[in-house]
């Protein structure tokens, strides 16, 4: 999970709200709407990071959901995309379609929740986890981020960094060569790779065993 940074809202949702008896289910607009959440998210899903795509592949998600606060259907700050999120049974889903009508303790676009210093990942099994107890269990049980495929996806980023490393080591500038790699996985425009968040989580634990 990354943090994300809300742009503005697409003018038919706007358009839209300000129409009596307006709501989610008559919003004609969606696509739009799918649009603009995927190019500000970067290609990322909301939770998982994975890739996704302006197409009915993306679900558009309520972070607060609709049947708990319909007050908020129609508010971009409550709008996110998020990915297909599996098939078969609950067990085996994930993000938005495991979530359903849960609550989620932190919004990844809430830049004062600062989402990113919550998370932790595990370098042995690509675990991902929370010292907030509350959230840890979300993690777990409302989006099932933890899922074998999950966790081989992100374990795989978590090796790649350690590898680069390794085959550096020795070289001079160890801080300015991890700062460069920070940089190649945050790119100021475009879409990012699926996980990276995890790869700058990983080479910011590299960063700060250097000290200052």
């Amino acid at each position: 999970m990354r943090a994300i940074t809300k742009g503005q809202e697409p003018p038919s949702l706007t358009t839209h709200r300000q129409t009596a008896g307006s709501n989610y289910g008559n919003y004609m607009g969606k696509d739009e709407l799918r649009r603009a959440l995927v190019t500000e998210q970067r290609g990322l899903c909301c939770y998982c990071m994975d890739r996704i795509h302006d197409d009915g592949s993306t679900r558009i998600e309520h972070w607060r959901p609709q049947s708990r606060c319909p007050d908020l259907q129609l508010v971009y700050r409550n709008l996110l995309a998020a990915c297909h999120g599996g098939k078969g049974p609950k067990a085996k889903q994930h993000c938005d379609a495991r979530k359903g009508d849960q609550d989620l303790l932190w919004n990844p676009a809430d830049p004062t929740r600062r989402v990113e210093a919550r998370i932790r990942y595990g370098v042995v099994d690509g675990s991902i986890w929370s010292d907030d107890e509350a959230f840890n269990a979300e993690l777990d049980d409302v989006l099932n981020l933890n899922l074998p495929t999950l966790r081989g996806r992100r374990k795989g980023m978590i090796d790649g960094i350690a590898e680069w490393y390794k085959k550096t080591r020795g070289r001079s500038g160890a801080r300015s060569r991890l700062q460069s790699q920070r940089e190649r996985w945050l790119p100021a425009y475009g879409e990012l790779e699926p996980f990276c968040q995890v790869a700058v989580w990983a080479v910011d634990q590299r960063l700060s065993r250097l000290g200052q």
